[in-house]
């Protein structure tokens, strides 16, 4: 078993290396993985049971995420683009889709709708991962391509409820529509009364342990309850981990659960990749590629056509339109889903033979489209397509978006400069772990969240970034937290301005040795207070006053290193 094992990660290791110098996307390594690792070519993994929980695990993950990033008021401030722009492509799509389906198969009328539904749905797990790796999920074309595959996954619900009348079965779709309108009711209000009256408190209880354990086994729960409660509703399990991820977004934790998390999710979704890339038929593939290649350009091509369509309709420029169509061309784990679940459910909508045609056309259109993003990538730094619309930098992009100055700890030194940024109406962000500090700073109308300014994850979220962010102040009682802190920073934006505390001069030399702007140690500073009033009070001149700080501070405080004992 240990070969095996060995093999697999060797086979993976060379695929992210050769694929990262490509510019093509880790998800296509982790599919590839699983084609050679499968039965058909090293036979080194049956797809067993195990490969298929870890998949679904994968996609339980990536819904968590997807609800995480969305709450009530973001989902209604991107209501129009959700609907409006979503609605449109999928409608596009299928309209394009099905004349060609009705002329070339054998379908019924009710599969060429069904097959060219599930066309218009794309693969969610790919193109967030996509705009998370380029770094364009906050940009405008970031937003507006998410908002499709939200709409899409809000969309695959009544799909899915809907599939015995795409089968030809006697179904109620008056009664159908009635309780697919009825839930999503039940679930915008379960959110509003959840969120606030039962995870919030449940929150603050787990971050008061100050555990990151019961932290992340915390989520998990909440993953998994909600997973069970929708599989007994008689919904799919994902869409229950889409819902306790809305349910935490509405805590002031989403941030911190999101840095926590993401390791976890990325995981899991390689195994999904991974499972995908071993259940590809290649015998099938190989005795009908030419249907397949014909399906997945055709595939390809009509999406990308239909969605660049109705971006340019909403005034996107040519470049997003671009971009969104590209990312958006390939078929969804949606589709695989439905198509998985006709076989076992027995529903004969289609031939077994043409199922498994579709699939292969999905999986290969997910691992091309990576591969045509880094060639669209390749073209246009070239200046050979769009050489009329210049290219901007992300930061050019969203640098309005994210905070002027970061806040790392929420102590007395952290709320003092957090009034100071606010009575010049300068954006700030602070973060603490502390939830009590927290909750009565969001009270008293700050803008502090709770995260941990170790987390790279976390910092980054908030907008510390090279060339944008332009200061960041650290006001953290503990040296080792203080240290690590600025490390982190230093690696996400090595020139960035760092203002810290420090309790006493050792403190304040040990920061300064990590390249820190400005250290002070509150105990010397609070005694220069109280020295220069004191000298005030028995006639000591400013000047003379001014010249002695001076001094005293001058060089790291080496005037007074030698003549007070550095206590704190």
């Amino acid at each position: 078993m240990t070969l095996p094992i060995l093999m697999f990660f060797v086979v993976l290791f060379v695929l992210i290396c050769v694929l990262r110098v490509a510019r093509v996307g880790t998800l296509v390594a982790f599919l590839l993985a699983g084609v050679l690792s499968g039965p058909y070519v090293f036979d080194l993994f049956k797809l067993t049971d195990t490969w298929s929980f870890l998949g679904d695990l994968g996609i339980l993950f990536l819904w968590f995420t997807l609800g995480l990033e969305i709450n009530m008021r973001r989902l209604w401030d991107m209501r129009r683009t959700i609907f409006g722009f979503g609605a449109a492509q999928v409608l596009m799509v299928a309209f394009m889709m099905f004349p060609i389906l009705a002329g070339l198969t054998p379908w019924s009328m009710l599969g060429c709708i069904m097959v060219a539904l599930l066309f218009a749905m794309s693969s969610t797990s790919e193109d967030m991962q996509l705009l998370t790796d380029r770094n364009q999920l906050n940009t405008n074309m970031g937003r507006q391509t998410f908002s499709i595959l939200l709409f899409q996954d809000l969309l695959s619900i009544p799909l899915l409820a809907m599939l015995p009348v795409f089968a030809g079965k006697s179904f109620n779709l008056g009664a159908t529509a009635i309780d697919v309108l009825v839930l999503s009711i039940t679930l915008i209000i379960g959110v509003v009364v959840v969120g606030r009256f039962i995870l919030n408190p449940l929150m603050r209880l787990v971050a008061k342990l100050k555990s990151k354990e019961a932290f992340i086994l915390t989520i998990m729960l909440n993953i998994v309850i909600w997973a069970l409660v929708m599989q007994w509703l008689g919904l799919p399990a994902g869409l229950g981990a889409f819902l306790a991820g809305m349910l935490l977004s509405e805590t002031i934790y989403r941030h911190q659960i999101s840095a926590e998390i993401s390791p976890y999710s990325m995981l899991f979704l390689a195994f999904f990749f991974i499972a995908l890339g071993m259940g590809l038929n290649l015998p099938l593939l190989e005795q009908n590629w030419y249907i397949i290649l014909a399906g997945v350009l055709g595939l390809v091509l009509i999406k990308f056509c239909a969605i660049f369509i109705v971006a340019r309709v909403r005034h996107v420029s040519v470049p997003d339109a671009v971009m969104i169509a590209l990312i958006l061309s390939q078929g969804g784990e949606f589709g695989l889903l439905m198509l998985q679940t006709m076989k076992t459910s027995g529903i004969d909508a289609l031939p077994e033979t043409h199922q498994e045609i579709l699939t292969a056309i999905i999986i290969v259109s997910i691992m091309l489209t990576p591969i045509l993003v880094a060639i669209f990538d390749f073209l246009r730094r070239r200046g050979w397509i769009l050489s009329r619309y210049p290219m901007r930098t992300i930061a050019d992009i969203d640098s309005s978006v994210k905070p002027a100055v970061v806040i790392c700890g929420f102590g007395r030194v952290g709320q003092i400069v957090a009034q100071m940024l606010e009575s010049q109406k300068i954006p700030y962000v602070a973060l603490d772990l502390d939830v009590n500090a927290v909750m009565l700073g969001r009270e008293r109308g700050f803008n502090v969240v709770y995260g941990n300014t170790k987390n790279e994850a976390v910092l980054r979220d908030f907008g510390v970034a090279p060339r944008r962010t332009r200061a960041v102040v650290i006001a953290l009682d503990n040296v080792a937290t203080a240290r690590d802190t600025i490390l982190t920073v230093r690696q996400i934006a090595p020139r960035a301005k760092i203002f810290a505390r420090a309790r006493n001069l050792a403190d304040t030399q040990e920061l300064l040795k990590l390249g820190v702007t400005q250290a002070l140690p509150e105990t010397i500073e609070s005694s220069f207070l109280l020295g220069t009033g004191v000298l005030e009070h028995l006639g000591v001149s400013a000047g003379k006053i001014d010249n002695l700080l001076t001094y005293l501070r001058s060089d790291n405080y080496s005037g007074v290193e030698q003549t007070i004992a550095d206590r704190g």
